[in-house]
């Protein structure tokens, strides 16, 4: 497990960054929810009334004045768009670097084989995913018990679980790409989450665009349906974690012949 020690090593800061900020923002959101309490049926009657924004973001299907769908929408975009940054960023790198970096020689001279290396490489990426999501669900729970508020547990779980599975099928997605790739890009990777995220709201402002919900990994971790249905929808993860898992193989396939300079 050499090279992913190396990549954890290598992915150091950016994890601490990410995390760090994800974290903190959760921690802020959670802490303000008090303090902003009284003021948040008057708050839901302005949002509700702003039609397609409204939709977009799912206002139409929450109480904004309970934690729960507080925590949906304000604490749901940041782990959203946050985590699927943060595995954009890690993945779309992952198998380009060495060329990048001018380490092609040194890792390949090894007698490691490519299928291995991708393997590890893949093993690092998956294993910050885990470690994100763990330190930012401990500071979520941790901020509501500081506050004094009942947690509101089965949402809560269930919404930490459809960002986890959207962050590692954003992984597999970004991890394909980067073995086409001869040359890091992080554009790339935040283009993609960028794109999976705007295509989403797309989809809950139109009813005839809706189909769209199904192609993006975001169409089923949006904390408006999550917490209004008390469910993930296991059609639209099913159909994402097989993009997912199609993009990593060729991932292998094409990393096992590709001329590495």
């Amino acid at each position: 497990m050499t090279i992913v020690k190396h990549e954890l090593r290598r992915g150091r800061s950016a994890f601490l960054i990410w995390t760090l900020a994800i974290a903190f923002l959760l921690a802020v959101c959670i802490f303000l929810y008090p303090e902003m309490k009284g003021e948040m049926e008057e708050i839901g009657d302005v949002f509700s009334s702003m039609g397609s924004f409204t939709q977009a973001f799912g206002m139409d299907k929450l109480n904004f004045g309970t934690l729960k769908g507080y925590y949906a929408i304000e604490c749901g975009n940041v782990l959203g768009l946050g985590g699927a940054f943060f595995a954009a960023l890690i993945a779309v790198g992952m198998l380009c670097k060495e060329e990048k970096d001018r380490t092609a020689e040194f890792l390949l001279t090894h007698p490691v084989s490519r299928v291995r290396i991708v393997t590890e490489k893949l093993i690092a990426a998956v294993v910050q995913i885990i470690a994100m999501n763990l330190v930012v669900y401990a500071v979520s729970l941790g901020a509501m018990m500081a506050v004094g508020e009942e947690i509101p547990w089965k949402e809560l779980n269930l919404l930490h679980l459809a960002y986890f599975i959207m962050q590692i099928e954003m992984v597999g997605i970004c991890f394909g790409v980067s073995a086409f790739m001869s040359k890091g890009s992080v554009g790339a990777g935040l283009g993609i989450a960028a794109i999976m995220y705007f295509l989403n709201l797309i989809g809950n402002i139109t009813e005839k665009a809706e189909f769209v919900k199904t192609i993006t990994p975001f169409g089923y971790c949006d904390g408006a349906d999550i917490v209004a249905e008390g469910e993930l929808n296991i059609e639209r993860i099913a159909i994402g974690l097989t993009v997912s898992v199609v993009l990593i193989v060729l991932a292998y396939l094409k990393y096992s012949k590709k001329d590495i300079h």
